[in-house]
């Protein structure tokens, strides 16, 4: 039978970055927690068709689903709380919506009438927000809207949410995340800002059915009741979300505050007895309370921005939380890394990973950073370009052949250890033209990665253009280094791994993407684990 699905959306006002990703996946959690199935989306306002030709700058890491789709890092979110897949159909840009219009009017499939954001454009993200309901998976679609209310670029979502909300009635519903911000000065909460943004959304014709209020301090029932009388809503529909020590905290939190009560209430959906968290409160009772603690490096070129190397980040968590370890990931950039002061940077470390990216900038430095931790006896791991160091590395300083590089970086190398991929030369396009999403990987028994894995064949992520050379495979096994995975398909290198070595593994693919508080991943778990060992 069908299931009735219900649409949730999640809009935010007054400022961006108050954690629109991080609520959406906390209710979903909630949800799932009482026994439905749910899936998060995210609508993005920026014209770009995905975020994979974004420099992480702009708009921090990337994030890549199981069928290929270059994606907004809430995704991330989305899957490390609820442990459900996504998918193309989960991000959905401005820029894709307007394509798919163009298309459509191309094509001849408006009749000749004049296209219009109201009702094409609005028609075509309704299409969209609806896909993953008509599958028939779901109870709750959570719809995240990207941006902030009032935002020009978000006019068409928000005019979407008010036709959503008149034609599906009590299966829909409208939470809008907010700052109430504290005065010093005062020494007291201010609504006034929440007030107009509601009043914000009133003047599109959306009416917030719940209203999650940011704060670094806890609301009292004054401040509950002023927001509720001023923005029509009642007052167990004013959800606190105070600060809060790690992001793991928050379904808990929102527990708390029964987000997911009013929320089932606002749907007319029958609450369930019983609420299952167990599972979530043992990880936050393990990451809060450590046995031991090491030091990590993170070595990458965009290391001062926060956003930028997320996943990896969580993964740790995830990997620490397993081996009852707290984790001080330690960001270094690559660029200051030299032959003369890697020791200096990098000697109180306990276990060095080197970041994936793309170009020159700062790859010497993550060279050099292999270097010191293959010849100290430091676990590493490398992660798609960091593995594709790994291999320079060896190429030069074991196989003592001084000029191997990447064709990325020097395309008239004598020893291209690392070349561009068949199929991808001659592309032009940047975008979505990448090896992306799942691919198999063959595992070698006896190697650390067999020994994690557990299973003879994984499905890993990749976003990648270029790929070890297998011209060098036979002189890498020769001198030491072994080949631990390999896709069966079409025989390309997949793991590389160190034998004498406490941990020394490099991958092709993004293990971090796969990561979640329920299932983290195998290899860092191993490799946190390898980290602790060796510390002792």
């Amino acid at each position: 039978m069908k299931k009735k699905v219900k649409y949730i959306f999640v809009t935010g006002g007054v400022s961006s970055s108050l954690g629109k990703g991080i609520i959406s996946a906390s209710l979903a959690k909630l949800l799932q927690g009482r026994g439905f199935d749910v899936t998060i989306q995210k609508l993005d306002p920026y014209i770009n068709i995905d975020p994979g030709t974004l420099n992480p700058y702009e708009h921090g890491e990337c994030y890549v689903t199981e069928d290929g789709a270059e994606t907004d890092l809430d995704l991330g979110h989305y899957e490390r709380f609820s442990s459900t897949p996504t998918s193309q159909a989960n991000n959905i840009t401005t820029g894709r919506i307007y394509q798919n219009v163009i298309d459509k009017e191309r094509k001849g499939e408006y009749l000749g009438t004049t296209v219009q954001v109201i009702p094409h454009i609005t028609d075509e993200i309704k299409h969209s927000i609806k896909l993953l309901g008509e599958t028939g998976k779901y109870d709750f679609v959570i719809t995240e809207i990207g941006g902030t209310v009032g935002d020009i670029e978000s006019f068409p979502f928000v005019e979407t949410v008010r036709q959503m909300k008149w034609e599906e009635g009590h299966n829909c519903a409208v939470i809008h995340l907010t700052l109430v911000p504290f005065l010093k000065a005062a020494g007291e909460l201010k609504t006034k800002p929440t007030q107009h943004s509601v009043k914000t959304m009133l003047e599109q014709g959306v009416q917030p059915d719940i209203i999650v209020c940011r704060s670094e301090y806890h609301l009292n029932k004054g401040i509950r009741g002023k927001i509720a009388q001023f923005c029509n809503i009642s007052e167990d529909s004013v959800i606190e979300s105070i600060d809060a020590s790690t992001i793991y905290d928050v379904p808990l939190l929102m527990r708390d505050e029964k987000l997911d009560i009013a929320v089932l209430k606002k749907t007319k959906t029958k609450i369930p007895k019983t609420l299952d968290l167990t599972n979530w409160e043992r990880f936050v009772k393990r990451l809060k309370n450590p046995v031991t603690t090491v030091n990590i490096g993170l070595v990458g070129k965009y290391v001062e921005l926060q956003d930028a190397y997320k996943s990896i980040k969580e993964a740790l968590i995830h990997g620490g939380v397993e081996n009852e370890c707290k984790i001080n990931d330690i960001d270094i950039q690559s660029e200051k890394i030299t032959r003369k002061n890697v020791k200096e940077l990098l000697g109180n470390l306990d276990g060095i990973i080197v970041a994936p990216g793309f170009g020159g900038r700062g790859i010497e430095g993550k060279i050099e950073a292999v270097k010191f931790a293959r010849e100290n006896n430091i676990p590493f791991l490398g992660i798609c370009l960091g593995m594709q160091c790994a291999a320079i590395e060896f190429t030069r300083n074991v196989l003592n052949l001084k000029d191997a590089h990447t064709v990325e970086i020097d395309e008239n190398t004598k020893h291209p250890v690392i070349d561009l991929m068949d199929e991808q030369k001659g592309i032009e396009n940047l975008g979505g033209t990448m090896r992306l999403g799942a691919y198999n990987c063959k595992l070698v028994k006896g190697s650390k990665s067999y020994d994690v894995y557990k299973e003879d064949i994984v499905a890993e992520r990749h976003r990648h253009r270029f790929e070890f050379n297998n011209d060098y495979r036979e002189r890498f096994e020769s001198a030491g280094m072994k080949i631990a995975g390999v896709n069966p398909e079409k025989d390309l290198v997949e793991i590389i791994e160190l034998d004498n070595h406490p941990w020394f593994v490099g991958v092709q693919f993004h293990p971090e993407y796969k990561s979640t508080v329920k299932r983290p991943h195998p290899l860092f778990v191993g490799f946190v684990d390898a980290v602790v060992k060796n510390r002792k």
